[in-house]
C-alpha cells in the first residue's frame, strides 16, 4: 500500500500516488523525425507543507538492444493542484521554451494540455502539447501529443514507467 508522508500539503493528496522515482522505457514517433525508443527517468519530489510537487525527467535514446546510444529530452517544473480537481502544471525545457498545462486530476488519472507556450527566438517550432498519465496495475504509464514544426496536434510519446523509489524518499 501507498504511504503518504505526513508532512505533504492536504492539496498535494490527491497527487500523492506520483511520488517517488520512475524509471522505464517507451515509444517515439512524429512526422519530422524517424521513430526511436527511448529510457527515462522521472521524479516527482515535495517540499514539506507546501501546495506542490516538483518535477524532473530526463531521458536517453536507446538502440534496438536497450543500448543508451546518447541523451535526449529534459524538462523541470512544478505540478500545482487545485482544490477543485483541477491542476496546474509548469514545464522548462532546456531547448528553449516553456509551458503552460491545465487539466484535470481524477483518481490515478490525470489529462492535461497546454494553455500557453512561450519560446525563445532559437527555439523549434513547438505550439501545443497534450498529456495523458494513469497509474495502472503499479505503472506509471502515459502518452504525449504535440503540434510542432508546422503540423497538428498528433501522438509523439509513450511510456510505462516502475516506482523504484517511493515517496519516503520524495521529500526535496
Amino acid at each position: 500500500m501507498f504511504e503518504i508522508p505526513a508532512d505533504l500539503h492536504p492539496d498535494c493528496v490527491p497527487l500523492a500516488w506520483l511520488l517517488g522515482r520512475w524509471e522505464g522505457a517507451g515509444v517515439g514517433d512524429y512526422p519530422t523525425i524517424e521513430a526511436f525508443r527511448f529510457g527515462q527517468e522521472i521524479a516527482f519530489t515535495y517540499v514539506p507543507r507546501k501546495p506542490f510537487l516538483a518535477y524532473s525527467s530526463r531521458s536517453w535514446i536507446l538502440d534496438d538492444d536497450g543500448t543508451l546510444v546518447r541523451p535526449a529530452a529534459q524538462e523541470t517544473g512544478y505540478w500545482r493542484p487545485q482544490a477543485d480537481g483541477e491542476v496546474e502544471v509548469l514545464l522548462t525545457h532546456p531547448t528553449g521554451f516553456v509551458e503552460i498545462y491545465l487539466g484535470r486530476l481524477e483518481s490515478a488519472k490525470i489529462e492535461i494540455a497546454t494553455r500557453g507556450v512561450l519560446k525563445t527566438e532559437t527555439a523549434k517550432d513547438y505550439r501545443a502539447g497534450h498529456r495523458l498519465y494513469g497509474l495502472v496495475g503499479g505503472r506509471l504509464m502515459y502518452v504525449y501529443e504535440m503540434a510542432a514544426m508546422g503540423h497538428e496536434l498528433q501522438p509523439h510519446l509513450s511510456a510505462e514507467l516502475q516506482r523504484v523509489a517511493g515517496a519516503s524518499d520524495a521529500r526535496a
